[in-house]
């Protein structure tokens, strides 16, 4: 007969388990504490725990995203930072940005300072990452110049879908050729 063995998880194992979690999933995604705190709780409520109960979980992920910032392993500023650099990089307008990092759970004070900061580097950042996004859907200036008409409306459209204001769209969408061109090869 095979013995069975009762394993009941001490508070301190657990903690223990949940910290090897964090850092193997921060080193894999680089997340927000909010997508931390979600992946957790979700790995956890899936599992059995026979002496803890779900607050307890709770009470336990929050210590260990606190000390997890304490030692600089999650930091929602520099994440709001750098994915905001990446989605310029990719032709996100600031709204787009914004609200990404805002379902990300990222504080608001965070997001207001980063999309200033980005602001400040380039006031006309929508303008260059309408471009970007013209360039990359080959849409409105970087079109055949006899269907930039009758794609008028659909071009507006996608941009506006992206984030992009009226006045923007509009302003790149009614550049000329030799001009975009030269964005482009400044970009």
């Amino acid at each position: 007969m095979i013995p069975i063995k009762n394993k009941k998880k001490t508070l301190e194992a657990t903690v223990d388990e949940m910290r090897q979690f964090s850092f193997s999933y921060i080193e894999k995604y680089a997340p927000s504490k909010q997508q931390l705190k979600t992946y957790l709780l979700k790995k956890y409520l899936r599992t059995s725990i026979t002496n803890i109960n779900k607050k307890n979980i709770s009470d336990l992920i929050d210590v260990v995203i606190q000390d997890l910032e304490q030692t600089k392993f999650l930091n929602d500023k520099y994440y709001s930072k750098t994915k905001a650099k990446n989605l310029i990089q990719k032709g996100s307008s600031i709204n787009k940005i914004r609200n990404y990092l805002f379902l990300k759970g990222i504080k608001n004070s965070y997001i207001t300072e980063t999309i200033s900061e980005i602001k400040e580097n380039n006031e006309d950042q929508d303008f260059f990452s309408a471009i970007k996004l013209c360039k990359k859907k080959r849409i409105g200036p970087s079109r055949d110049e006899n269907n930039r008409s009758l794609f008028y409306k659909k071009d507006m459209g996608i941009l506006a879908r992206s984030g992009f204001d009226f006045e923007t769209s509009k302003k790149v969408i009614n550049i000329d050729k030799d001009e975009y061109l030269k964005i482009i090869n400044l970009l």
